[in-house]
């Protein structure tokens, strides 16, 4: 989604770190530039305005121009107001009220409160342990009821049952006295949207409001719509009153203007964003970590909490022993790949890797999509079992019939178990004897590095699994405080880094990963 904004700052930013010293001069023209960014990026210009004034007011102080390094602390500038007008901290959806919470959705036709109501209800009853109830007060599109209906059986979620000939406002008092009577804790409304804001609407979100007395009144927005975004958002706020923001579509090809403007021009935070299509992908609403990703400063805790969602336990445990042999076969590869799709593929990860994120402009010119592991699976999945473990067996005939298997050719065949031979090295080298192995050693000279020496765990490095978001952050502050996380700055120079990096990253160094993160072969040398 900010991808074009993240790009265009970055360079503007750069630029600024470069230098030794600034002018008023050289910050002047660079909020020129930064103007420019952000009204390309659809912001609202009155948005735009606010923030350039607020930037340009601290940074053109006699301290700034003066300071050690300028270009630096013109960037800290820049993210403190960037999160400012994101909306400071994070703020989910509130549930601090008598059962059952009513939370209401409103918004536009086609903005997504359907799915989004499901994805909500199916997020509160597995993270949250809550019971709750969906009721579609949509009688105006067909089978707009029965979608979410679907929607429920398909999430294990209760809906409540259709009688047809009611009215909004009758099905919105029976949902509230269905989920009384059932012992739900949460009860979501799906209204009825129009493909524009007209006053018949206006009046049945009232009416609605007045009967069920919800809780939370969320607006969902089409991301991918920009300015009108903010528009409606006002129009709502004043008509109906909402209580906070969802944004659909924010894995689109968007320019992320709507999600910038919308919390300073309503007030209200954005609390949820839907990341893809499926019940699983939506995400809460973290302004600190949104303003990391758009000046390429990565966002490594929501990269740990992806994690600790996506990868099985008992996966990774056996794993680590095999990696303490120096043992790692193709199908231990395969199970890598895998763990990377549901990660967000190796654009999502990189994007949340500090200093990585131009990294993923040259993975496409090499070709390196996140295809690629869809066809490197069906090579493996395409061997017997004995050549999964032993790749040694793969002579001319056996690479034929796999590429015939596979759909790919033996040069796909060749490239994949020449990746597979450089990570297995790795493993050695990782797994060794001698002072605890590489990979202990490597972990002890980040963790010196960040200055954690004295927590336990890999040679001085915190097991991340175990901590909750407030220290991740806090791990994530001591990270950028010790250089890790500064725009362009890579993760190289790191104690004990691999030689090289990691196999076909072009000398990229990327300790701290063993194991999780697949070789890839071809990528382009840095200059």
């Amino acid at each position: 989604m900010f991808e074009n904004l993240q790009d265009r700052l970055g360079s503007i930013l750069n630029g600024l770190t470069g230098r030794g010293a600034l002018s008023e001069a050289d910050v002047s023209a660079a909020l020129r530039e930064v103007r420019r960014a952000l009204l390309e990026a659809d912001v609202a210009l009155d948005v735009v305005r606010s923030f350039t004034d607020r930037v340009r007011e601290k940074a053109v102080g006699a301290e700034i121009l003066k300071s050690i390094k300028p270009g630096q602390m013109v960037v800290k500038i820049v993210h403190d107001e960037l999160i400012e007008m994101l909306g400071g901290e994070g703020v989910g959806i509130d549930l601090h009220a008598p059962a059952p919470v009513v939370v209401m959705m409103v918004g536009l036709q086609g903005s997504g409160k359907t799915t989004t109501s499901a994805k909500i209800a199916h997020r509160l009853s597995t993270r949250d342990k809550k019971k709750v109830l969906m009721a579609s007060l949509d009688t105006r599109r067909p089978a707009a009821q029965e979608q979410l209906r679907q929607l429920g059986a398909q999430a294990s979620i209760d809906t409540l049952p259709i009688i047809a000939g009611q009215s909004p406002t009758d099905i919105a008092a029976r949902a509230v006295q269905a989920a009384r009577l059932g012992g739900h804790d949460v009860v979501i409304l799906d209204t009825a949207g129009r493909t524009h804001i007209d006053e018949p609407l206006m009046v049945e979100m009232a009416d609605i409001k007045k009967r069920s007395n919800p809780h939370e009144i969320l607006l969902v927005a089409d991301s991918l719509t920009g300015q009108d975004a903010v528009n409606l958002a006002r129009n709502f706020d004043e008509r109906v009153g909402i209580t906070g923001l969802v944004l659909t579509r924010m894995d689109g090809d968007g320019r992320g203007g709507a999600a910038l403007s919308m919390r300073a021009v309503t007030g209200k935070p954005i609390k949820l964003i839907g990341v893809g299509e499926k019940m699983g992908e939506l995400e809460e609403f973290h302004p600190r970590r949104i303003a990391d990703r758009i000046l390429g400063m990565g966002d490594i805790v929501s990269l740990v909490e992806r994690a600790a969602e996506n990868i099985d336990a008992e996966k990774a445990a056996a794993m680590a022993a095999k990696m303490a042999k120096g043992k790692f076969d193709l199908d231990d590869l395969a199970d890598q790949l895998r763990q990377m799709q549901k990660m967000g593929g190796m654009g999502g990860i990189m994007g949340m890797m500090p200093g990585m994120a131009g990294m993923k402009d040259k993975m496409a010119a090499a070709g390196l999509d996140d295809k690629l592991f869809g066809r490197q699976i069906a090579i493996i999945q395409s061997m017997t079992r004995a050549e999964r473990a032993n790749p040694d067996l793969l002579k001319h005939s056996r690479k034929k019939r796999i590429a015939a298997g596979s759909g790919t050719d033996a040069a796909a065949i060749n490239k994949l178990l020449k990746m597979h031979r450089q990570m297995a090295d790795m493993m050695k080298m990782m797994g060794g004897k001698g002072k605890g192995g590489m990979m202990k050693q490597m972990m002890g000279g980040l963790a010196g590095k960040m200055g954690l020496g004295g927590l336990g765990g890999m040679g001085g490095m915190p097991d991340l699994s175990n901590m909750d978001p407030k220290q991740l952050e806090a791990l994530q502050k001591q990270a950028e405080a010790a250089g890790l996380g500064k725009p362009g700055g890579g993760m190289s120079g790191l104690g004990g880094g691999l030689p090289g990096g990691l196999p076909g990253l072009g000398g990229a160094k990327l300790p701290g990963l063993g194991g999780g993160f697949p070789g890839l072969p071809g990528l382009p040398k840095k200059k």
